[in-house]
């Protein structure tokens, strides 16, 4: 089955930091540019971060520019979501998706593929 494992999520203190991975189960992750999302219960899914194959093009939501840096070693099959300064609304289950089709929304959900079951990530005091 193809899709991705997130890990590394966890509960933390507002201000601290955590780096979620991403990894593909049954593809190669250099072809693909890559997502992160981000999702409350009785919200919509929100794209949080960008990379394109070779990590020389990155997008940020605007929530989260400053703070939070996405990378990738595709020499090891797997993707990064730095997160710094964490505030209590940064709470949510985060998953990364490869892009399938090209609308010109870096963070328009249905041109992504391949979820996997996410990480919880907690910021609480």
């Amino acid at each position: 089955q193809l899709q991705f494992v997130e890990s590394g999520g966890g509960l933390v203190q507002p201000g601290e930091s955590l780096r979620l991975s991403c990894a593909p189960s049954g593809f190669v992750l250099a072809y693909w540019e890559i997502a992160w999302f981000r999702k409350v219960p009785r919200k919509e899914r929100e794209g949080v971060s960008y990379i394109s194959r070779t990590g020389n093009i990155t997008n940020y939501a605007d929530s989260v520019k400053g703070r939070f840096t996405i990378s990738r070693d595709n020499a090891k099959n797997t993707a990064y979501l730095q997160m710094n300064s964490l505030k209590p609304e940064d709470t949510a289950t985060y998953y990364c998706a490869r892009r399938r089709y090209y609308t010109g929304d870096y963070f328009r959900s249905q041109d992504y593929e391949f979820w996997g079951l996410g990480t919880q990530v907690t910021v609480s005091s």
